[in-house]
């Protein structure tokens, strides 16, 4: 079955696809979402169940540092559609925003659902169509191909928006499938924003969902303040994800376990101290809660007699990165090489957004904005 022409085709009903067909709808456009899962943005809405974080607030140029690669053309959709804007964007769907810890950005209602609500309320009101359960296979001549409940579809558009995702939370649509049908064009998936896997000795079966705090992940020049858990299945959570990026390159993980100290004074501390107390009560007169005494006694065995500059650098051992289906998002994709602007340059006409392309950012509102970003500018360049 042939479909009528259509001005606008975006296949991927995220954040990157709704925002290419808002900047589309909204120039008059007539637009298609066509989207592979029953119900759009599913990523996005389980992202909310957590808080929604949409932005940061902070300086652009601050907010930029925290992208890589960051070649001109992202850099330039990054700075046009920056955190205010996504902040104001938010508030004209009816959603008041907040600044939080460490300067993330939700919405004050903390979910992803009223806000999706009004968007596809807006975009209905530009002329956008979402088809659902639309799987895009391939291209046949000029035309999309799609496995649809009704079978297969074929539309002709002027336009075309690619925004797939990447390759993480497959369950929710983003399995990275379509790197097959743009062949040499992808750098391969790699976890991001993931947790490490960890095999650890049974007396840690206990600290099992215990969050570790207080302290700070160096890998490498990457340092942060922030915190994990210890689960059954390794280590993870905002810190690890900070970090992850040099970690999964090889750079060795180690915790400050009193980044308020300095290593001479927790020495001093150490020496005040009876030489015949045993290092658990060491570690408890130093206030170290169990999950972080139990850290040290895991990893830092054999136990120094100096224990200072281990805590202040513990070192983790672990197997490396847990597997890209448990990751938050994904490294890889896209190649900014194939691309002219946010257009491929061996199919003019189509264009790509979102967390297909070929970028990385660590959690904390980086990756929303970016996806918003890029599909406005995917959008507006489609447009032009």
């Amino acid at each position: 079955m042939t479909d009528p022409v259509t001005r606008a085709l975006v296949i991927g009903a995220g954040p990157a696809g709704l925002m290419a067909a808002e900047e589309m709808g909204r120039a008059g456009v007539a637009v298609t979402v066509a989207d592979a899962m029953p119900s759009p943005a599913r990523k996005f809405l389980m992202a909310g169940k957590s808080g929604l974080n949409l932005t940061r607030d902070e300086p652009i140029d601050d907010f930029l540092r925290a992208f890589t690669p960051l070649p001109p053309v992202f850099e330039a959709a990054l700075r046009d559609f920056g955190p205010e804007a996504v902040k104001d964007w938010a508030r004209g769907l009816g959603q008041e925003v907040f600044t939080g810890t460490s300067r993330r950005v939700f919405p004050v209602v903390m979910k992803a659902s009223p806000l999706l609500r009004v968007w596809l309320a807006r975009l209905a009101s530009f002329g956008v169509t979402l088809e659902r359960r639309w799987r895009w296979t391939g291209w046949e001549g000029g035309a999309a191909l799609f496995d649809t409940p009704a079978g297969v579809r074929r539309v002709s558009a002027q336009a075309t928006v690619l925004a797939l995702g990447g390759a993480s939370w497959p369950r929710l649509g983003s399995d990275g499938g379509w790197t097959a049908l743009l062949p040499g064009l992808v750098a391969p998936f790699r976890p991001a924003n993931m947790g490490l896997a960890v095999a650890w000795s049974a007396q840690m079966a206990r600290h099992f969902g215990q969050p570790v705090k207080g302290v700070a992940l160096s890998a490498g020049a990457a340092r942060t303040r922030g915190e994990c858990v210890i689960s059954a299945r390794g280590l993870e959570g905002g810190g690890i994800y900070a970090v992850a990026r040099a970690v999964r390159e090889g750079a060795q993980l180690t915790l400050d376990l009193f980044p308020d100290l300095g290593e001479a004074e927790l020495a001093a501390r150490l020496g005040r101290m009876a030489a015949g107390d045993s290092v658990a009560n060491r570690l408890r007169r130093l206030g170290l809660d169990p999950a972080r005494a139990a850290l040290v006694q895991e990893f830092g065995r054999p136990l120094p007699a100096d224990l200072a500059p281990l805590l202040k650098a513990l070192p983790i051992r672990h197997a490396g990165p847990r597997p890209l289906s448990e990751a938050i998002s994904s490294a890889g994709g896209l190649k900014w090489s194939a691309l002219d602007g946010f257009m491929l340059r061996d199919r003019p006409g189509v264009f790509a957004a979102g967390e297909m392309l070929d970028w990385e950012a660590p959690t904390g509102g980086y990756l929303l904005s970016a996806c918003l970003a890029t599909g406005r500018a995917a959008g507006r360049q489609a447009v032009a």
